[in-house]
């Protein structure tokens, strides 16, 4: 087994072992019809099942070398290849297969082909301060910029992304990733 798949595995177990947080979204009822026993009100179990599902995906996907264009867990991919790779794991088959782009895509473009396909296929963004471990985080360089990188949060504070010039990696989430988010984006619960 290797080092990256063990450690996926252990933080799963150790996250089966801690109760559930309270979620940031709320809701209006105190609790949800069908709801495990013993969750805390505003828990929608679906949604929990759900993000476990995208993080064993996505830490499925760490170590995979970058490769531009790429979407193959183990040989190669980039950051929308990633998030491919996941949606893939959770529903069987993607939505739409991008066209053909360059590096440099998001500059030469006039609109906002990640934020638009991220909509299109995941929903309204969500407010910041509503993320959660599995969602999909938007990233752009400068606000006047097209959002141009895309990575799954894993923690508060942590995201899994493809790193240029390197493979599918966790990272901090730290100050100079977190002003550059562009969207927050859960995915569909189709479960």
């Amino acid at each position: 087994m290797t080092d990256s798949r063990a450690a996926r595995d252990k933080f799963l177990s150790s996250r089966a072992k801690t109760p559930p947080q309270p979620s940031p979204q709320g809701g209006g009822s105190a609790a949800v019809i069908g709801a495990e026993p013993g969750l805390p009100p505003g828990i929608d179990p679906g949604n929990r099942v759900l993000s476990e599902k995208v993080l064993a995906s996505a830490r499925s996907w760490i170590g995979t070398p970058y490769r531009h264009q790429g979407s193959l867990n183990g040989v190669g991919c980039d950051c929308l290849g990633l998030v491919r790779g996941v949606w893939r794991d959770l529903y069987g088959a993607e939505p739409e297969l991008p066209p053909a782009y360059q590096p440099d895509w998001a500059e030469r473009s006039a609109g906002d082909a990640l934020m638009a396909a991220a909509i299109r296929h995941f929903g309204p963004a969500l407010p910041r301060e509503d993320m959660e471990s599995g969602d999909l985080l938007l990233f752009r360089w400068r606000p006047d910029m097209p959002a141009k990188h895309a990575g799954i949060l894993s923690t508060p504070d942590r995201f899994i992304h493809a790193y240029e010039q390197a493979a599918v990696i966790e990272s901090a989430l730290v100050p100079s990733w977190r002003r550059r988010i562009a969207g927050v984006f859960r995915f569909p619960n189709r479960f």
